[in-house]
């Protein structure tokens, strides 16, 4: 069976409501079925992702010379906050414990996965293009960039 998503409005969900009804009730007869609630939380455009990735972290990368999974790893730690994990030891991490952000754009903090809404994605870019213009790099706003095209 294909599992299936419903969103219900905040008003007027009676009909939306007798589908899930009627869809839990006959979906694998016989069988247990699982069901989970939760707050419908908008996730994050793939145009925001690939502005992050193909603008923000760009600049970045070409004034500072560093790449793109090094700008991505401190980032999400100066804003989200980092923490120690174990890891083996080596040369790199004699101690062995490497410094890590708290989360990342698809992750909480236990590891799990949780896509960062729209606006909490729109927070971090604000964040991306405050920490660079702290540093004189300049990246413009995606609604300048959708408004150039």
């Amino acid at each position: 069976m294909i599992a299936q998503s419903f969103v219900l409005p905040e008003i007027n969900r009676d009909r939306i409501a007798d589908n899930l009804r009627a869809f839990v009730l006959a979906a694998v007869p016989g069988k247990r079925i699982r069901v989970t609630v939760e707050q419908y939380r908008k996730r994050r455009s793939d145009e925001q992702n690939a502005y992050l990735f193909g603008v923000a972290y760009k600049a970045l990368c070409d004034a500072t010379g560093y790449d793109v999974a090094d700008v991505h790893e401190f980032l999400l730690g100066e804003h989200f906050g980092w923490t120690d994990k174990r890891v083996p030891k080596s040369r790199k991490f004699p101690d062995g414990i490497e410094r890590v952000p708290v989360r990342s754009t698809t992750r909480d903090a236990s590891g799990k996965r949780s896509v960062l809404t729209t606006m909490e994605f729109a927070e971090y870019v604000d964040h991306v293009q405050r920490f660079a213009a702290q540093h004189g790099i300049f990246i413009a706003d995606p609604d300048s960039m959708r408004e150039a095209a």
